[in-house]
């Protein structure tokens, strides 16, 4: 696929530069209140957040739900047939197809979270208050990480790849996945309302994902170099993984699927490390198929439980907040999935989305959050204590993430295999995330056209002056955190929208193949 190399002027002039600046501006914008004004921000966002989720939470259950059995259905349904694209062989091998759809979601966090999630579930009252609190500690990652916010890329992956694929459509933006319910107010008021939600909700996403984990890397450098862990030194990581998955992306697919692959062969050398000398294999096999068990025997419950008497109010600050978190990455990450699925049926791209999708998610949690919590079990480290010790916070996290990996022989090889994980990680889902945003800019591009290199350079290096500013600041960064979960409950009405047109569309594209 060849670049086009029009003139900067030409090139000004093909781009949407309210749709891609304004949402960057306002939240640059809503930063600077964010310093200014730390205290009375955080309150009214809490308040805000608190609404949603307390009052709205059945609105994310439901559309959580709702679209899980969506992709059943379109998997077993005539739809099912319908190929992404006029060719039979699919664009990328199973391998190829499925390390670069994985790392696009969420890959980064999911490793992180891998390592630590069970403490939070361990330490959380209404958890803790069951029978069998270490059992439903190991499987509440498991549903959280699995199906639903899967299904909500899967369905999505196949509209747009329905968009880029079949109707060949010139704007690749959230807008036009919507024409077929919409019509012309897409062309209007109401397509660019979409557009900058989404545009804004992605900036958002991205940044506080990109500062929620980089202080363990800081932390994990520091304990191997002996250098201290500075805002300096977390400022020289996020440099450093910018010019990784600049390089990546600059040279397009092809840097993409390497990058996606060596992140592969790392990630899967890290988990066979942790599995075989971490002295857990047993444990760790037998609390995986426990965890799995429940997560299968209670899913609808878990699914639509609201807590209406509010007695622990834990499905409003932990299932409903991950419904949103992932709802906001739905911007980025089924665009990118979408686009390399030319040439899968839609059947197969959603089975297939979810085989390498949870068979990534659930090994690593199955073998990094099981490996920690066996050594609680079993009383060689006691990473519970010392997390509440220290209030539950961010830094308790990684300071427990440290102690559980120096628990591993050669922890400092650990050490530097974590650090290269993540650095792949955050690369990887950054490749995707600057290619869909670099395509979002234009106001048309072609379905089979690669962005011009200056605009996903442009774009790289503005997704890490965020992360790099909110360093300084870790009230911001928890505000903005919460901009990007309240901007979720309008990403959810945009993704009903999609649906509802997908299915308007794909259902006259059969009648017109009959």
């Amino acid at each position: 696929m060849k670049n086009q190399k029009p003139s900067a002027q030409n090139l000004l002039g093909q781009l949407d530069l309210f749709t891609t600046l304004f949402p960057f501006l306002s939240i640059v914008a809503l930063c600077f209140l964010f310093v200014l004004f730390p205290d009375q921000s955080s309150k009214q966002l809490e308040r805000i957040r608190f609404f949603l989720g307390d009052q709205l939470g059945c609105y994310y259950l439901l559309i959580g739900l709702g679209v899980f059995l969506v992709s059943l259905y379109l998997c077993f349904s005539p739809y099912g047939s319908i190929r992404l694209g006029d060719t039979k062989k699919p664009q990328y091998s199973g391998f190829r197809w499925g390390s670069m759809m994985f790392t696009a979601g969420l890959a980064a966090d999911i490793l992180f979270y891998s390592c630590c999630e069970w403490l939070i579930y361990a330490s959380d009252p209404y958890v803790s208050g069951r029978d069998s609190v270490y059992d439903w500690a190991a499987a509440y990652p498991l549903f959280h990480w699995g199906p639903v916010p899967w299904g909500f890329y899967l369905v999505l992956a196949v509209a747009f790849g329905f968009m880029l694929h079949v109707r060949k459509q010139k704007k690749q933006k959230y807008s036009e996945a919507c024409r077929p319910l919409l019509g012309k107010w897409v062309d209007g008021w109401a397509g660019r309302m979409i557009d900058l939600t989404a545009v804004f909700a992605l900036l958002a996403g991205t940044a506080t994902t990109f500062s929620l984990a980089t202080p363990l890397l800081s932390m994990a450098i520091s304990r191997v170099t002996g250098l201290a862990a500075t805002s300096s030194l977390t400022i020289g990581i996020l440099i450093a993984v910018c010019c990784v998955y600049t390089c990546s992306v600059y040279f397009g697919m092809k840097g993409i699927q390497r990058s996606a692959a060596c992140c592969i062969y790392l990630f899967f050398l890290l988990l066979a490390y942790v599995f075989f000398l971490g002295g857990e294999t047993r444990f760790i096999v037998e609390t995986g198929i426990t965890s799995l068990g429940l997560v299968a025997q209670n899913f609808i419950t878990l699914c639509t439980w609201t807590d209406p008497m509010r007695t622990t109010s834990f499905p409003q600050t932990m299932t409903i907040f991950y419904w949103a978190y992932w709802m906001v990455w739905c911007v980025a990450a089924p665009f990118f999935i979408g686009t390399i699925s030319k040439g899968r049926t839609i059947k197969q791209t959603i089975l297939g989305g979810y085989f390498w999708g949870l068979a990534g998610t659930f090994t690593s949690f199955i073998i990094l959050g099981n490996y920690g919590l066996g050594l609680q079990i079993h009383g060689r480290l006691d990473s519970l204590s010392g997390y509440m010790a220290m209030g539950g916070s961010n830094t308790a996290l990684y300071s427990a993430i440290l102690s559980i990996l120096d628990q591993l022989p050669l922890s400092g090889f650990v050490m530097i295999l974590l650090v290269l994980c993540m650095i792949t990680f955050y690369s990887t889902s950054f490749d995707s995330i600057t290619l869909v945003a670099a395509s979002y800019s234009y106001r048309e591009l072609n379905h089979d056209q690669d962005p011009d290199r200056r605009v996903k350079l442009f774009w790289a290096v503005f997704l890490i002056l965020l992360p790099i500013a909110l360093i300084f600041s870790e009230k911001s960064m928890a505000n903005l955190q919460s901009v990007s979960i309240i901007a979720a409950f309008p990403v959810g009405l945009i993704m009903i929208l999609i649906i509802v047109s997908f299915f308007k569309d794909a259902g006259n594209y059969l009648k017109e193949k009959t």
